[in-house]
């Protein structure tokens, strides 16, 4: 797949490097503008249990079974 893209690019080596370049760099842009935000509510990632620890007079969370 790469081959042919990079193929089909116009100009020397250099150029068609600068216009991967600028190909991949708009593909990041368009996934966090757009589709990252877009996925986001679909993901369960913010969905997470904790059990509450005990805490300890070190700093440190004493596990409580």
């Amino acid at each position: 797949m790469y081959v042919w893209i990079w193929r089909h690019l116009p100009g020397n080596a250099w150029v068609k490097a600068l216009i991967s370049l600028l190909l991949v760099l708009g593909g990041v842009y368009v996934l966090f503008q757009y589709v990252f935000p877009w996925a986001e509510p679909l993901l369960p990632f913010n969905d997470v249990t904790v059990d509450n620890g005990m805490p300890v007079s070190n700093g440190t969370v004493a596990v409580v079974r």
